[in-house]
């Protein structure tokens, strides 16, 4: 009995061993782990035979490249080879991976090979001096068809440059839609040939509110707009990467930027400045003129010919009524349309735009405001005011796209302690990472038949206080990972604490991409016992490979800090102890300082 004892022994340590150094995000759909490993190395073969495979052989190419500085060559070999193999016959997106000592083979759609390779990526471990795979078996299909990130441009205009990485760390947590907020009061980012004055006049203000008062501003001039040819460059760079852009161009409201260049299509007639604050206007475009309409359309084409995607996102949102209430050309709409009130001029408004995106062939979606006065027959609505509108919606069979703000707003504050953070939404809760995660699309309130409408879930990066790049990274991430888990595990996956045990691996290849994220409190942080008077520390960086430092006299802990490795008591002497601690990356970059007061028992 010893033996097979033994033999049970080794065989359960030795898979228990593998899977802790299998860290997905997203957790795959299923997962069977096997004895040994592939090494790759130089000679390792990539054989692909279609174009949209060679593509992503590429890509993997150049992540290797990029991080362990190997080129994989291209050709068919009997062992020691990665085989993309493309079949169309399986489900979107799928994928199968197989690993085993003598080879990789990926099994797919084109998307699904791709996002194989990215399991594949996360997969990879170097160990003295050799890339490794353990063997797997991977069956893999995303739970929504819709797993967005939104970034918010009006306010804030982020490089070409920085576009293409965003999409590329999207790409890499097998995020597919980057909904990409072009318009807003102060801005206009991108080129309409036919109105050149909205991106000479909009892209570039003066000044920029630089803190939560609105008299609060940097007296710098900022702008910035995307050529129509740089749109296209992007939509291609994130087409390989099998990300689907949707352009947002914003309607009837946060439009103050275009009045202020063409005042005739408000119901005053201005004049108007391009603003230097943020917040709601109550001047928006004039819906009873029928040159707005003209506007819009001539704008809309230009859209529709550059983005491919299915969906036009026309805004809707924010849009007071006042001034619609109190113009002649308006109240005259409403009589000749046999309208009751504003709120179905809004209807009217944004189903006359819906008949002219569908006459094109594209679908429009809105924020959930376009319910308002009654939704248009073919429009989609992203529910971001909680959940209630996509609740409505779905229940009168509209398709839906669920982006809850309390759950899914990453410029909202990641902790309570606003003093160490950066510049964030000052007016709601914070929506931490386990908030973040603890998201379900499928709300109790919308019935197992109506869930089909459920398309997807996104997340939505404001850029009111986003001033910089590496803030825009600071905001999204980890929380994205939380989302790219909601967006594609089946739900019997999803559990916090497996996520936080599989987040250090991740969060360690983001630093080592540069990626300024946001360096989560340590595992432990709100579990610190106090017994006999004496605080027991047991606290975890969730990065792999960081270090944390900590003190209790008030210093600076990425200063004066004490390293922290394994349990640590300390002695509470008085009533109480300050505890500071911070986090360094392998990188060298410290976390925000955490502060927290245990008290005696």
């Amino acid at each position: 009995m010893k033996p097979l004892f033994s033999l049970f022994l080794f065989l359960f340590l030795g898979n228990y061993l593998f899977a802790q150094e299998i860290s997905l995000i997203p957790e795959p759909k299923e997962i069977k782990i096997s004895e040994g490993y592939f090494k790759l190395s130089p000679s390792t073969r990539i054989q692909s035979k279609n174009a949209k495979t060679d593509i992503t052989a590429d890509l993997f190419n150049h992540f290797l490249e990029e991080n362990w500085d190997i080129r994989l060559k291209k050709g068919t070999a009997r062992k020691n080879r990665i085989n993309l193999v493309l079949d169309n016959k399986m489900p979107e997106e799928s994928y199968m991976l197989d690993v085993s000592p003598s080879g990789i083979t990926i099994t797919g759609d084109a998307a699904g090979v791709f996002y194989g390779i990215q399991t594949l990526n996360q997969l990879l471990t170097e160990k003295d001096g050799t890339l490794s795979v353990p063997c797997v078996t991977i069956s893999d299909s995303p739970r929504f068809g819709y797993r967005g990130l939104m970034l918010d441009v009006g306010r804030y205009f982020y490089s070409k440059e920085y576009i293409k990485k965003f999409i590329d760390r999207m790409a890499q947590f097998k995020l597919n839609m980057f909904h990409w907020h072009l318009t807003e009061d102060g801005g206009w980012r991108i080129e309409i040939k036919k109105y050149p004055e909205l991106t000479k006049r909009i892209a570039w203000r003066s000044s920029t509110q630089s803190g939560y008062g609105w008299e609060v501003q940097n007296h710098i001039p900022h702008g910035g707009y995307y050529t129509q040819k740089d749109v296209k460059e992007i939509i291609q760079y994130a087409a390989e990467r099998h990300v689907t852009i949707i352009p947002e161009i914003e309607m009837p409201g946060h439009t103050l930027g275009v009045l202020s260049v063409f005042p005739e299509l408000s119901c005053t007639g201005g004049p108007f400045p391009v603003p230097n604050t943020w917040g709601i206007r109550e001047d928006i475009f004039c819906a009873g003129n029928e040159k707005t309409f003209e506007f819009l359309e001539n704008v809309l084409s230009e859209i529709i010919e550059l983005f491919p995607s299915e969906y036009i996102h026309i805004g809707g949102d924010e849009a007071p009524k006042k001034r619609w209430e109190e113009c002649p050309k308006c109240r005259q709409r409403i009589k000749d349309e046999g309208l009751k009130d504003t709120h179905e001029l809004q209807s009217y408004f944004i189903q006359r735009v819906e008949k002219f995106i569908n006459s094109k062939g594209k679908r429009i979606i809105g924020w959930d405001e376009i319910l308002e006065g009654g939704l248009a027959p073919n429009a989609t609505v992203m529910s971001w005011r909680g959940e209630a509108g996509g609740i409505a919606a779905a229940n009168m069979g509209h398709d839906v796209i669920m982006a809850p703000n309390d759950y899914m707003y990453l410029d909202y504050f990641q902790s309570d302690d606003k003093v160490n953070e950066p510049l964030g939404a000052t007016w709601a809760p914070p929506v931490t990472l386990e908030r973040n995660y603890s998201y379900e699309p499928y709300s109790e309130k919308i019935s197992k038949e109506q869930q089909k409408f459920i398309k997807g879930v996104q997340a939505n990066v404001w850029g009111e206080f986003i001033h910089q790049e590496n803030h825009v990274d600071y905001m999204a991430y980890p929380r994205a990972l939380a989302l790219s888990e909601i967006g594609w595990s089946p739900i019997s996956k999803k559990d916090y604490d497996s996520f936080l045990k599989r987040l250090p691996a991740r969060l360690k290849q983001l630093d080592k991409q540069w990626v300024t994220f946001r360096i989560p409190e340590p595992q432990g942080w709100d579990n610190i016992t106090v017994a006999n008077n004496k605080a027991t520390l047991n606290l975890k960086p969730l990065v792999e490979d960081a270090v944390l430092h900590y003190t209790i006299d008030g210093s600076d802990p990425t200063v004066y800090g004490k390293e922290l490795n394994g349990p640590v008591t300390l002695s509470i002497e008085g009533d109480s102890i300050e505890l500071k601690c911070a986090v360094l990356l392998p990188s060298g970059r410290y976390s925000a300082v955490y502060t927290r007061v245990i008290s005696r028992d």
